[in-house]
């Protein structure tokens, strides 16, 4: 079975070139075990070891910091490809690096992120999860806005997430995970007093997902929840929505985390950084999170293998 990665250039007016240049430079060992999708004049600057698979034309050459259509075009073919690559079987994963949504919407692209984007080219229900530093993160709703998110908990919902979380911890390396679970509300409802969320919807998911998963816990207050996750009490939290999650695993891991797409037939990670534009070209990007993000990659590829 294939451990190859497919690489994503990402927005090639972005940091996503240079940090997966820098990589390559740092682990030529590794260069053969990678398939690198992007823009043929910058592949030709990468180590000769690996493996190369240009879109876009010919002659298109990108300039750090000054984004455009024809990028956009070149970060969503190099997305399709990588999809393509894992389908055949020619591929196991995927790291993926930054695009600009916004841009992407601009030429016509229908997906929120690149997390909608495999889960419409793959098979299965997405769930979003962060790790790779010192939390480990997954989430029961992202790209949606607030008002939405009481409607989105469902058991459906909850019960992915949860599953998501067990995934990641032993990909890692933790035998029976504690999996701590945020509450919606302040103070986790405090018994419905200050909402009924987690008294009428969410702990009853819970309770019943605790037989396939012992080290699960009720609803926590979000504000302390990760606090007690750097002390070590719990192996990953499980976050209610977006900004939950990630203010506080940015606060804490940014130059090092990673995003991860699990729930798919094939496993997708990426730097959990941007495309920072206003850095491109300059030589300030760090290529941690890359680094963290192939990681990540190979120890979830390899205990889907049974490896």
């Amino acid at each position: 079975m294939s451990e190859k990665i497919a690489i994503t250039c990402g927005d090639p007016a972005g940091i996503g070139p240079e940090i997966i240049g820098a990589w390559l430079e740092s682990n030529p060992a590794e260069a053969g075990e990678v398939a690198v999708i992007g823009p043929a004049r910058w592949l030709a600057t990468l180590a000769p070891a690996a493996r190369t698979i240009a879109v876009g034309t010919e002659d298109f050459a990108a300039e750090p910091g000054r984004p455009g259509g024809e990028g956009s075009l070149v970060a969503w073919a190099a997305l399709e490809r990588a999809a393509e690559l894992c389908v055949s079987g020619e591929c196991a994963g995927v790291v993926t690096a930054p695009v600009s949504k916004e841009r992407l919407a601009a030429i016509g692209w229908p997906f929120p992120g690149q997390t909608e984007f495999f889960a419409a080219r793959w098979k299965g229900e997405p769930t979003m999860a962060f790790c790779g530093g010192r939390l480990r993160v997954t989430l029961v709703s992202w790209h949606i806005p607030l008002r939405d998110v009481p409607a989105s908990l469902t058991a459906a919902s909850i019960g992915r997430a949860v599953g998501a979380a067990d995934e990641l911890a032993r990909s890692e390396g933790v035998a029976s995970p504690r999996i701590g679970v945020c509450g919606l509300n302040p103070h986790a409802g405090e018994g419905g007093l200050i909402g009924t969320e987690e008294r009428d919807t969410i702990d009853p998911v819970l309770d019943t997902l605790r037989a396939r998963h012992p080290g699960l816990s009720r609803c926590q207050p979000a504000d302390t929840l990760f606090a007690r996750q750097l002390r070590g009490e719990f192996d990953v939290v499980v976050a209610l929505y977006h900004d939950q999650g990630l203010a506080a695993l940015k606060a804490v891991d940014f130059d090092v985390a990673v995003n991860v797409t699990l729930g798919l037939d094939h496993v997708r990670t990426s730097p959990d950084h941007g495309t920072a534009f206003s850095i491109a070209g300059k030589g300030k990007a760090s290529p941690r999170s890359f680094a963290n993000a192939v990681a990540v990659a190979r120890r979830l590829i390899r205990a889907r293998n049974g490896r």
